[in-house]
């Protein structure tokens, strides 16, 4: 039996349903999808990657940026953050996310383009 339930309609042809992990990394998915400042009544929610997506990729801004997807990570209580990997990829950054389903103790890697 699932311990968290939901649904997804980012497909937009059909509404399925997801659980446990997948639920979680479709919630973290939507978590980066919000530019940080973005959501009424709570600017600290999002990720400020979106405003760095055209600076220089400097050894700082990397810092920066592993540093804050480790934050949004850690705002799910069901995730665990692992290693992170940090690349340029064409007009945007790739990021390869380690990612731990603590209440199964499962490990997989979220990857993310940013462009």
């Amino acid at each position: 039996m699932s311990l968290y339930r939901g649904f997804s309609t980012d497909n937009r042809l059909r509404k399925y349903r997801v659980t446990d992990f997948d639920l979680a990394k479709q919630d973290l998915f939507n978590h980066f999808r919000i530019r940080k400042g973005e959501k009424l009544m709570n600017p600290e929610f999002g990720t400020v990657i979106w405003n760095l997506l055209f600076e220089p990729l400097t050894g700082e801004l990397q810092e920066l940026i592993i540093e804050d997807i480790s934050k949004v990570v850690k705002y799910d209580p069901r995730l665990a953050v692992g290693n992170v990997v940090l690349s340029e990829y064409e007009h945007g950054l790739a990021v390869n996310i380690e990612l731990t389903y603590i209440p199964e103790d499962l490990t997989d890697v979220l990857y993310l383009q940013f462009n």
